[in-house]
Parts: C-alpha cells; sequence; structure tokens
C-alpha cells in the first residue's frame, strides 16, 4: 500500500529513518525503526540494565516512550504530513522483562488535521513475545514534510 501522496514503501521508509535519525534521544536510548508505512509502525529497543527500575522490570517511562514514539509516526504517516502526539492513554499489563521491547503501531482513523493510532508493546524472552503495554493516542499535524527532515 502506498501513502496519501503515493510515495513508494521504499521511499516512505527512508523518510521515516531520516526522522527517527534525527531524533537525539531514540538515538540516545538505541531505539531502532524497524518498520514504517502507511500499514503500520514497528520500533524496537535492546533492553540493558540501565532501562531497568529498582525491581529490574523495564521502566514505564521507557514503554511510554516507545508507545508515544510509535503512535506519533503511525499516525503521521496516516496524516503524510509532520505530526507529534497531542494525548496518549498507556496501560501497563504486565512487567517487561526480556531481552528486546517491540512497539507495533497503526492509525485506525485519519482525517485532515488529526489521527487516532493504536499501539502494541510486546516484551521479547526467549524468542516469545508477550504483550506488556497497550496505547491509544491523538496525533496532530504540525506541517506538511519537507525534502529533508
Amino acid at each position: 500500500m502506498q501513502s496519501k501522496n503515493s510515495e513508494t514503501r521504499d521511499a516512505m521508509f527512508t523518510r521515516g529513518l531520516a526522522a527517527f535519525a534525527a531524533q537525539a534521544f531514540s538515538q540516545f536510548i538505541g531505539a531502532e525503526l524497524a518498520a514504517y508505512s502507511s500499514d503500520g509502525v514497528e520500533i524496537r529497543l535492546r533492553v540493558r540494565p540501565e532501562l531497568r527500575q529498582q525491581y529490574g522490570f523495564v521502566h514505564g517511562g521507557v514503554l511510554s516512550y516507545l508507545a508515544d514514539n510509535a503512535l506519533a509516526f503511525a499516525g503521521g504517516a496516516a496524516l503524510d504530513g509532520l505530526a507529534v502526539t497531542s494525548e496518549l492513554k498507556l496501560n501497563y499489563i504486565r512487567p517487561a522483562t526480556g531481552e528486546v521491547l517491540i512497539a507495533r503501531a497503526r492509525a485506525i482513523s485519519a482525517g485532515r488535521t488529526q489521527s487516532v493510532a493504536r499501539c502494541d508493546i510486546f516484551s521479547v524472552e526467549d524468542g516469545t513475545e508477550r504483550l506488556c503495554a497497550a496505547a491509544q493516542g491523538t496525533i496532530a499535524v504540525t506541517g506538511k514534510p519537507s525534502a529533508s527532515p
């Protein structure tokens, strides 16, 4: 499937990678944009000791970051524009304890200036994905993409 402006899947992913690379915090935390298209977004994060809280679980703020960023990318792809999260709700379902976290998001509705997206976050341990958080958010357009991020 192609985005609203008929951008190819590869070109859209390349644009997403450029935007993701421009996020200093995403680079700092070690997140990776694994998929970006009008079908959805996937962000991966290898769990390291410094991302855990005092009980050994991944800190809730890390899960919130993943939800926020995945929702914004998914909602922005549906809006075909520069976008930011204007609201989100996050449910922590179980402690995240695995080696890798995967956030998968997709837009469920898109208008002219805002979209709504959903995100599931999985903890991967010994190759098994377990749902650890679910989020929904509203994404607002802030402008149109230019040739450079």
